[in-house]
């Protein structure tokens, strides 16, 4: 290619991606579920995301391997029954009492300050199911301060990266 036809390219090329939208970015969130020691069986917990109206937008993480029990995480499961890709690529083991659980999900950077919920769904054998066990706004304000649980979680907390 000849220099000025390479150049009328590559100044064409430039202006083309000027006028194109900017690519959406995303942060790693790390989430830390500390649990408390209720004396139970490893606990079933389904971390997920909603938005400003508490309509499901994902699922981040479920602990707990045997789909047969996610009905007890009835708050997670009723809103996110619709989604056929809830469970890919993030479920793991119960989580133990006393114990933590440590995720990382990558959220886009327009969910932040906007509305949207963290919510932990938890539950354990022959105890009480606890739905919405912690509700967390998805806030800088909110970044490194943990909050504490209902009945299984002893606090949670996200970092923004």
């Amino acid at each position: 290619m000849s220099k000025p036809l390479l150049t009328i390219v590559a100044t064409a090329a430039a202006l083309a991606m000027s006028t194109l939208p900017t690519v959406a970015h995303s942060r790693q969130v790390t989430l830390t579920a500390q649990l408390k020691n209720y004396g139970g069986d490893g606990a079933y917990l389904a971390a997920y995301l909603t938005d400003a109206k508490g309509a499901y937008v994902r699922t981040l993480w479920v602990a707990g391997g045997k789909a047969k029990y996610y009905t007890h995480l009835s708050d997670w499961n009723r809103l996110s029954a619709g989604d056929s890709k809830r469970l890919a690529g993030v479920t793991g083991a119960s989580v133990g009492a006393g114990r933590a659980l440590k995720v990382t999900a990558d959220l886009a950077d327009a969910l932040i300050d906007a509305g949207y919920e963290i919510r932990i769904d938890a539950a354990a054998e022959d105890m009480r199911d606890s739905p919405s066990e912690i509700r967390l706004p998805l806030s800088s304000a909110n970044s490194g301060k943990p909050q504490a649980g209902k009945q299984y979680i002893q606090s949670l907390t996200f970092q923004l990266q």
